[in-house]
This record gives C-alpha cells, structure tokens and sequence, in this order.
C-alpha cells in the first residue's frame, strides 16, 4: 500500500467505477469491518441514488480510475462514426461481449458497444435485450462525457446524438 495510490483520489473527485459508471467521491472515512480498519472512499451515484463504499488500498485493483482526458472523449465520440461491426455470432455471446465491454468502465469500449447497438429509424426494431444493453451503453457514455465537458446530463446526450446522426446523414 503506497502513499501515491491512496491520494490518487480526493474527495469531490469524479471517478468511473467500472460496474456502475461516473460518480463522486463525498468523503473518505475510516471503517471497521471484521475487527480491521479500513480507509475507505464514499462514492455518490447520484443518477442511482447510490452510495458505494470502496477500501482505499483496493480502489486502482478493481478498476476504478478518474474521469478520461478530453481527448480520450474525443476519440470516443469519433468511434461512434464509424461503422457498426457486427459480429455473425450468436447473440448471447455477443450480449455477452456487450456487457463486459459495458462493465469494465472503459470509455473506448462503451463507443464501441454504443455504434454496433445503434439503430436508426429506417433499421429494423431492436430486440428487448438489445435496447437495455444499448441503453446502459449509452447511459455510461452520456454522463461521462457530461462528467468531463462539465456539462448537465442533458447537453451531453445532445452531443453523443448529434454525433449518432451525423453518422446516419
């Protein structure tokens, strides 16, 4: 346990925790659990109404990182551009791919699961399963480019749409 991972994070920080997306540090508060303390970092997910706990010696170990650069937001938004590549697999193991992509809290990953789930108007219906891995794509994207643009969540979604568009014209 090095100094430089525990200050790695500060409180009203905004992290990516990779299963539940952007949230905020509150505090960071000592704990005891099975008679150890435990510095832990208190997340808000406000979207969620969701508080997480997370020991401060496990946060970088599980994947929790600050938000990415502009520039990394960038290049996401460019990934949404290109062409959906979609797999001849079958579809449980593409849903499969999906949702690792989704959870593991990579920004680059989340683009692409975004471009190959979108449809637009003229494609045919998407199926149930389709739309809710399509929507916590989406979801995950969207706040965090909020997150990083300092934008509300609103302002956000414009942006990744008009890009969703913009490929479609």
């Amino acid at each position: 346990m090095s100094k430089t991972k525990k200050n790695e994070f500060r409180p009203d920080d905004f992290v990516v925790y990779p299963a539940h997306g952007v949230g905020r540090i509150v505090s960071i508060e000592e704990q005891e659990v099975a008679g150890l303390r435990l510095e832990m970092f208190v997340i808000s997910f406000e979207k969620d109404k969701m508080t997480l706990r997370v020991p401060t010696h496990k946060a970088t170990e599980i994947g929790m990182r600050p938000l990415s650069a502009p520039d990394v937001v960038s290049k996401a938004l460019d990934t949404l551009k290109g062409k959906a590549k979609v797999k001849r697999a079958m579809w449980s193991r593409r849903a499969q791919e999906y949702e690792q992509k989704i959870n593991s809290g990579d920004l680059m990953a989340i683009a692409e699961v975004v471009r190959d789930l979108y449809r637009n108007d003229d494609q045919r219906e998407q199926s149930y399963s389709e739309r809710q891995l399509y929507e916590a794509a989406l979801e995950r994207l969207t706040r965090e480019v909020a997150a990083v643009s300092g934008v509300d969540a609103g302002a956000a979604a414009k942006q990744v749409d008009d890009v969703l568009l913009s490929r479609a014209a």
